[in-house]
């Protein structure tokens, strides 16, 4: 294997913005932040959300951001700073990235995601399972 998770996870670390838990806690509820939640919803719905995030599936991710997009959703059209998040930092480094990559710009990931949320003490959500 020529490049394996952690490459990509360091590389993506030296070209995004990481929040600390601290910065993070501190944009929550601010006009203009949006919170992209990349778990899928079996996560959000087993362990809840961070209030008001947005719900954007990692697999969805580039089709969800591209205007040209049949999937394109207007969270990621308006200007705004966003935050990504997952469970540990990962996917959310990998997200932000690409997201970076594919031109979304004022974007980030919080260092340690919903497990460092949650021992910080960020209010958590319960979300409802779909029938």
């Amino acid at each position: 294997m020529k490049r394996g998770y952690r490459d990509l996870l360091a590389e993506a670390e030296a070209e995004v913005m990481t929040l600390a838990i601290e910065e993070a806690l501190g944009l929550h509820g601010e006009e203009g932040v949006l919170f992209v939640d990349l778990r899928d919803p079996r996560e959000i719905a087993r362990e809840g959300r961070i209030p008001g995030a947005f719900s954007c599936p990692r697999g969805m991710l580039e089709f969800w951001i591209d205007p040209e997009s049949p999937y394109a959703k207007p969270q990621f059209s308006k200007p705004r700073r966003f935050v990504f998040y997952c469970a540990s930092g990962w996917r959310s480094a990998l997200a932000a990235k690409t997201a970076q990559d594919m031109g979304l710009e004022n974007v980030a990931h919080i260092r340690g995601g919903l497990t460092a949320w949650r021992k910080a003490g960020g209010p958590v959500e319960t979300v409802e399972k779909k029938p």
